[in-house]
């Protein structure tokens, strides 16, 4: 069984901080960069960007200690943004929950999985589809961008009712 890192620990705590402080941004700062970076409004798909992006920037140093595992650190990502958007949806669009407990709950659990599962997945497995799982990131990133100016009619791109 591997051992999760010190500096997985830590990248984990400040890109989970650093996310959560990323909802605000907008708000604050209303503007293109900002748009895309962080959420514009409250839906399922715009609170990705608090997931992804910290994910993303906060892999740069953990890659550099351990470049093989680009593969599962990539896979990990879509892992939680899948659980990010499946949960979400049954939740608050399924059974309509309203709990921000639930929320902060699923942020915390998705940065987890985006930041320690890599340390279980060790194998030829990963690396050799680092290829695809990167793409499959890239493509992700891409349509956050898009979908910031051109979301589709569907739920997960609805603002949610307010919480509880």
């Amino acid at each position: 069984m591997s051992r999760i890192s010190k500096a997985a620990l830590l990248a984990f705590a400040v890109a989970t901080l650093a996310g959560s402080c990323l909802h605000f941004v907008y708000a604050l700062f209303p503007n293109g960069l900002t748009a895309v970076l962080a959420p514009v409004n409250e839906s399922i798909w715009e609170h990705l960007k608090i997931l992804v992006w910290p994910c993303v920037l906060g892999a740069v140093p953990l890659l550099r200690r351990e470049p093989d595992g680009l593969g599962a650190r990539a896979f990990s990502l879509l892992l939680a943004a899948g659980l990010m958007l499946a949960a979400g949806w049954l939740y608050h669009g399924a059974l309509d929950g309203r709990a921000l407990l639930f929320d902060v709950v699923l942020y915390v659990l998705c940065m987890g999985v985006c930041f320690l599962l890599p340390a279980f997945l060790r194998g030829s497995f990963w690396q050799e589809k680092a290829r695809l799982w990167c793409g499959l990131v890239l493509a992700l990133m891409v349509l956050m961008v898009v979908f910031t100016w051109l979301p589709p009619d569907a739920a997960l791109f609805h603002e949610l009712p307010k919480t509880d």
